[in-house]
């Protein structure tokens, strides 16, 4: 199990137009499905003129909390090809938002299926792409006079400091790597 991901560092777009139809993209780094919910919401309203407002979404670090939806387009010819880019890349906590305007003509399945994609591939070909960590939260409680031991070891591991408290009992909340979080706990522990 590996405790990296890759995913997007900001919103990119992309474009493909076939037939007159338009088909505008966008992606979207995203780490929650009620963020999901509202970047589609305020997609729907500023092209509430268009046709359809397809997307698909890969969330987590193990990639398993997915969506497609085709949004009255034939079933599977735009959020299964929209996913698949997402896929190709391996990309996860990304939403690909991809809004049409139809042209007049009929594209059939094959042809929605290969605009959706290459409207999501464009908008994907326009990210910039990030390696992440997993992190993992440590919590550990002490008190004052251990505070140089604690600090010398967060120094030494380079945790994020989450938060920490001072006082007759201290505490304090460290996000790390998830590979160097049983370590972590260990050299921690070993201070009692």
């Amino acid at each position: 199990m590996s405790d990296e991901y890759k995913t997007i560092a900001t919103t990119s777009e992309g474009y493909y137009t076939e037939k007159r139809s338009k088909f505008l993209a966008f992606a979207h780094h995203v780490e929650t499905v009620d963020e999901v919910k509202d970047i589609i919401s305020r997609y729907r309203k500023k092209y509430y003129d268009a046709r359809h407002v397809c997307y698909a979404y890969m969330l987590g670090s193990q990639r398993q909390e997915f969506r497609a939806n085709d949004d009255g387009e034939p079933s599977s010819t735009a959020g299964k090809p929209i996913l698949g880019q997402i896929n190709s890349n391996v990309l996860t906590d990304v939403l690909v938002v991809v809004v049409r305007y139809y042209g007049g003509v009929n594209l059939g399945t094959g042809g929605l299926i290969v605009a959706y994609r290459e409207a999501a591939a464009d908008a994907l070909a326009h990210a910039t792409f990030e390696m992440r960590q997993v992190e993992e939260e440590v919590t550990y409680t002490f008190a004052y006079p251990q505070m140089n031991d604690v600090m010398r070891i967060v120094k030494e591991m380079q945790p994020r400091i989450v938060s920490q408290t001072f006082g007759n009992s201290c505490e304090i909340r460290l996000r790390i790597r998830q590979s160097a979080a049983d370590q972590l706990r260990q050299k921690l522990s070993k201070l009692l």
